[in-house]
């Protein structure tokens, strides 16, 4: 059987035409299937038309959360009630074609446990379109793991990898990072990724970025490296400018017919100080995003809470004290 978990807000607009699209797509996977809708906290009619699709068919299960606990979230969610022998995971905006998962099922019939989608065109804005593609080569520069270029979360994964996906107990959580660094068989698949078919996009620029920290602090510790090296060039260029000035105040040498004494220097003192200071509270934001993931590790809060689910046995995830994580 083959699992699709799809994480869903406030996409009531597009989940008439996600359904009739995953039926027909599915006449061509030659396997049993069942679909996993998680409701991030939807404010629409999202979660309304999952209970009447899953009243329509059976097939179509889905979670709803007690609010909006974030994209990646919901996908992990999805993936720990995912009961199938291969796990797919698709947005509901239909920017990727659940069409295309056959080839990825042929690919994972030929004993790959990892099939990602590699995005080839992007029906997005030019600025967006950049921002991304020089997001995912900085993360590839930085990270410690060989994170494929332009593969988002589209994919399917054997169900090995998706047991050691829910085994990881991270909060701040960047699936396809993850997904990378399990290992195993791993193959991506070209495929031109679609504009959103309705609705309004939910990643807005302030998700992207934290998104992006997510996986850049996530899977390098290559930013506190570049940090403490800039830090280090700083402090011996300021040691040989101590030394310099000791020794012209000893010995009154002139560069140039030139004494550094007598030269006005107050403009590029003052924004000397201003630059080391701006390095300074730089790299001390930089330690405090990998100190609040620490934080939020140590906290050990649940990752999402479920407040209505239909299409699964285990109905004691609802209580408070046995959420999943």
């Amino acid at each position: 059987m083959i699992s699709v978990v799809i994480p869903a807000f406030n996409e009531a607009e597009n989940i008439p035409n996600l359904y009739r699209r995953i039926i027909s797509a599915a006449q061509n996977w030659q396997m049993p299937f069942e679909v996993i809708m998680v409701d991030d906290g939807s404010k629409d009619k999202t979660l309304e038309l999952l209970q009447k699709l899953h009243a329509k068919d059976s097939r179509f299960k889905y979670i709803s959360f007690s609010r909006n606990f974030g994209h990646q979230t919901a996908v992990s969610a999805g993936l720990v009630y995912a009961q199938g022998d291969v796990v797919a995971i698709l947005d509901a905006d239909l920017q990727d074609p659940p069409e295309e998962i056959h080839r990825f099922l042929e690919k994972w019939r030929q004993g790959y446990q990892v099939i990602y989608g590699i995005r080839t065109h992007r029906k997005e804005n030019f600025f967006k379109k950049s921002a991304y593609y020089l997001f995912y080569r900085i993360l590839a520069w930085c990270s410690s793991i060989e994170i494929p270029l332009d593969s988002g979360d589209f994919c399917i994964m054997d169900r090995t990898v998706v047991s050691w996906l829910n085994a990881m107990p991270e909060r701040n959580r960047f699936i396809r990072g993850l997904r990378s660094w399990i290992g195993y068989r791993q193959i991506g698949i070209p495929y031109e990724r679609q504009a959103r078919f309705a609705g309004e996009v939910k990643y807005t620029f302030r998700k992207l970025m934290r998104l992006a920290l997510d996986g850049i602090i996530n899977f390098s510790y290559r930013p506190l490296q570049i940090a403490g090296t800039f830090g280090f060039f700083v402090a011996i260029i300021s040691f040989l400018g101590i030394i310099f000035f000791f020794l012209h105040r000893i010995l009154n040498f002139k560069i140039f017919g030139y004494s550094p004494q007598n030269v006005p220097g107050f403009t590029s003192l003052i924004l000397s100080l201003l630059f080391i200071g701006g390095v300074q509270l730089f790299t001390m934001g930089l330690f405090g995003e990998y100190i609040g993931r620490i934080f939020d590790e140590v906290k050990q809060r649940p990752l999402y809470i479920i407040k209505d689910q239909r299409g699964f046995d285990n109905s004691s995830t609802l209580l408070p004290g046995n959420t999943r994580l």
